[in-house]
C-alpha cells in the first residue's frame, strides 16, 4: 500500500500498528528509530563469575536458607516453599466496605509460592544443561501443575534470569505461584482465546502456530512438535513465544514423553540463540500459560492452548536495553526493530553456545 505521497509502505522504514489477539491490544512498531544515536543508560556487560558451589548461597545443596532450614544434598531439581511468599494459604478475608461504593473493592487472595532449583550447580544455565537434565525440569514443572492445580485455579511458573530482570541469585531456578484467583493476564488471555474459539471453532494459538510454520519469517527454532517464534505482535525487542504446533494441548501435564524430550531440545536451542546474540548470558522473564485448573472451574477450557512467553529486555547490544516508560506506560506499547528483523537476527547466530565454542578453541 502507498501513502499519500505515493511512497510504498515498508515495515522496516514506516511506523505502523500491529494487533495482539491474546491481549486485545495494539503495539506501535517504529523500526526507523533503530538508527537514532543512543546516549541513555547502559548495562554492565562483564559477566559475573559464579562459583559452582558457594557456601553462602542459600540455594546450593546443603546450605542453610534465611529461615534456618537446610537444603538437602540434591542432585537434580529441588523444590521448597518460598521463604518470603507473596501468597499464603491461610490469609484472612479483607473486610467488606460498608458504604457499598464500587470504587473501593477488595477480595480474598490466597495461594502458595514455591521455588524450584533446576540444577545443583550455580554456574550453569538451562542452555548449558544436558537434554536429560532439562527434561527433568519439565517433568517437575508438570508435577507441580498437577499437585498445586488440584487446589488452585491458576499455577504460574516463571523464571526471572539475570540481575537486569531483578534476579538476586544467579543459581538456576524459577518460581511457582499458585493462586486462589485468576490473575489479570490469565483473565484477558482466556477471554480472547475463548472469543476466537467460539467464532472459528479452533484454538487461536493452534491456528497461529500453523500460520507461522507456513510463513517461516518469524520462526527462530522449530521441531516436529514445537515452534519458537518472535510473535507478529511482539512488544519486547527479542520476545519469543514457544508453541505446540501439531495438536491441542491444555497444560504441561498433557505432554507426552516424546513431546517433553522435543521441548527440552527446542528450549536449549532457543536459549543458546539468545546467549549467542550478544555473547552474554541473556536476561529474560519467562513463564508458562495453560488452561486453568482446580475443582472449582466454571465453564469449559477447550479454547486454551499451552504456550510459553519469553520477555528479554536487551535491544541493541548487551549494554542497551528497552525501557517500558513514558509513551508505553501512558499511551501504548511501542517497539523499534520489527519482529521479522528480530527473528532473522536470532536465526542467524550460531547453534553452538559461545561458552562451549570458547572452551573448544582454548583446547586447540
Amino acid at each position: 500500500m502507498s501513502g499519500q505521497d505515493g511512497v510504498k509502505f515498508d515495515p522496516k522504514e514506516h511506523q505502523h500498528q500491529r494487533y495482539n489477539p491474546l491481549t486485545d491490544r495494539w503495539v506501535l512498531v517504529s523500526a526507523h528509530r533503530m538508527t537514532r544515536p543512543w546516549a541513555g543508560q547502559k548495562e554492565s556487560v562483564s559477566e559475573q563469575q559464579v562459583v559452582r558451589s558457594d557456601p553462602q548461597n542459600p540455594l546450593c545443596p546443603g546450605n542453610t536458607r534465611a529461615n534456618g532450614q537446610v537444603n538437602p544434598d540434591y542432585e537434580s531439581t529441588f523444590v521448597f516453599e518460598n521463604d518470603f511468599p507473596a501468597l499464603q494459604p491461610d490469609a484472612p478475608d479483607p473486610p467488606q466496605g460498608s458504604d457499598g461504593d464500587s470504587l473501593f473493592q477488595s477480595k480474598a487472595a490466597r495461594g502458595k509460592c514455591q521455588v524450584m532449583c533446576f540444577h545443583p550447580w550455580s554456574d550453569i544455565t538451562l542452555p548449558l544443561m544436558r537434554q536429560d537434565e532439562v527434561i527433568k525440569v519439565i517433568d517437575k514443572w508438570a508435577e507441580l501443575v498437577e499437585e498445586l492445580g488440584a487446589t488452585y485455579p491458576w499455577v504460574q511458573i516463571f523464571e526471572n534470569k539475570g540481575a537486569t530482570m531483578g534476579c538476586s541469585n544467579p543459581h538456576p531456578h524459577c518460581q511457582v505461584w499458585a493462586s486462589s484467583f485468576l490473575p489479570n493476564e490469565a483473565v484477558v488471555s482466556g477471554r480472547s482465546q475463548k472469543a476466537y474459539y467460539q467464532q472459528h471453532q479452533q484454538q487461536l494459538l493452534l491456528r497461529y502456530a500453523e500460520q507461522e510454520a507456513n510463513r517461516q519469517e518469524r520462526v527462530v527454532v522449530q521441531s516436529s512438535d514445537w515452534l519458537a517464534v518472535v510473535p507478529y505482535w511482539a512488544t519486547w525487542p527479542y520476545q519469543t513465544m514457544l508453541l505446540p504446533r501439531r495438536r491441542h494441548i491444555l497444560r504441561l501435564t498433557d505432554l507426552t514423553p516424546e513431546e517433553r524430550r522435543d521441548l527440552a531440545d527446542v528450549m536449549r536451542r532457543l536459549l543458546t540463540k539468545y546467549d549467542n546474540l550478544f555473547q552474554v548470558s541473556f536476561p529474560y522473564s519467562m513463564g508458562w500459560h495453560g488452561a486453568p485448573t482446580g475443582p472449582h472451574l466454571s465453564g469449559g477450557v477447550d479454547h486454551w492452548q499451552l504456550h510459553a512467553h519469553y520477555y528479554p529486555p536487551l535491544l541493541r547490544s548487551a549494554s542497551v536495553r528497552k525501557f517500558m516508560v513514558g509513551y508505553e506506560m501512558l499511551a501504548q506499547e511501542q517497539r523499534d526493530l520489527t519482529p521479522e528483523q528480530a527473528a532473522e537476527r536470532l536465526r542467524n547466530v550460531p547453534d553452538e553456545h559461545y561458552r562451549n565454542r570458547k572452551k573448544s578453541e582454548e583446547k586447540e
